[in-house]
């Protein structure tokens, strides 16, 4: 009797390991270099003048990096408020019925962020904006946060729907059957299930807002600027290691909020 062929495995391939490896760490020596540099104490981004905390503190001293800083924060948080609110009815409608004329263009709307250039968004919501403003005379910073929420949905609704169509539908019949209103079925067995997914979907919709840059350059107003517009203005006129510190503060955020994101969406066994 003939062996039983071993199933394919791209792993196995000569040279697999050693190929992986030097992908990673050209992949990640940009940003350690970025993260090395941000305590250097020279001057200049290129050369090495010693370890310092420098251009932390004068990052954390400037005016103009606190009020970039708040207003990011302050974005982010609403766009990720909204957006999360807004997938998680989304989900909710999507996963708990059959199936119906439409669904796919739904999803496919609630996607659209995702599969159209960012930038071809960004113009778009410029456009439409540019007519509310001059209708209005409103130049106010609802119009950042409503394009980042607009942005972050698909973000949110992705780790909410797969919540969603992971939990045992057993539990709400059970509450169904025990007389329980839909209402009280919602949050009292649905909603404690799907919290981890919700959270999940907050978190990684508050980074994206966080981190956005094309969409907040076309929708924001003068003065208006964000942390990473902030330092995109910076790059244009007089580079300093102050940026390397402001880039890594964010890093370290988005790695931590990444981390969280990766804890609560994985499967236990």
């Amino acid at each position: 009797m003939s062996a039983r062929a071993k199933p394919f495995s791209v792993t196995a391939l000569p040279g697999f390991t050693t190929v992986a490896l030097a992908v990673f760490f050209l992949l990640y020596l940009p940003i350690a270099t970025l993260v090395v540099y941000s305590f250097n104490d020279s001057l200049s981004i290129a050369v090495w003048g010693g370890f310092s905390l420098r251009w932390y503190e004068a990052a954390w001293q400037n005016a103009a990096v606190q009020e970039a800083a708040v207003r990011s924060l302050v974005v982010a948080s609403c766009a990720a408020l909204i957006a999360t609110t807004v997938a998680t009815m989304a989900a909710l409608g999507t996963t708990r019925r059959g199936r119906f004329r439409g669904q796919t263009l739904i999803y496919v709307a609630i996607n659209q962020p995702l599969m159209v250039p960012e930038i071809v968004t960004a113009v778009a919501l410029l456009i439409f904006f540019a007519a509310i403003k001059v209708a209005t005379g409103y130049q106010g910073l609802g119009y950042l946060i409503l394009a980042h929420s607009a942005f972050c949905i698909p973000f949110a609704y992705l780790p909410i729907r797969a919540r969603l169509e992971g939990m045992d539908l057993t539990l709400e019949t059970a509450a169904a059957d025990l007389y329980a209103t839909p209402w009280q079925t919602f949050r009292r067995v649905t909603l404690p299930l799907m919290a981890p997914g919700i959270a999940a979907g907050a978190m990684l919709a508050f980074v994206i807002s966080l981190d956005d840059v094309i969409i907040t350059e076309f929708v924001k107003s003068a003065g208006q600027d964000t942390l990473p517009t902030y330092m995109l203005g910076q790059l244009r006129r007089a580079i300093t290691p102050e940026v390397n510190a402001i880039s890594t503060v964010l890093l370290a955020v988005t790695v931590l909020l990444l981390t969280a994101f990766f804890l609560l969406t994985r499967k236990r066994g």
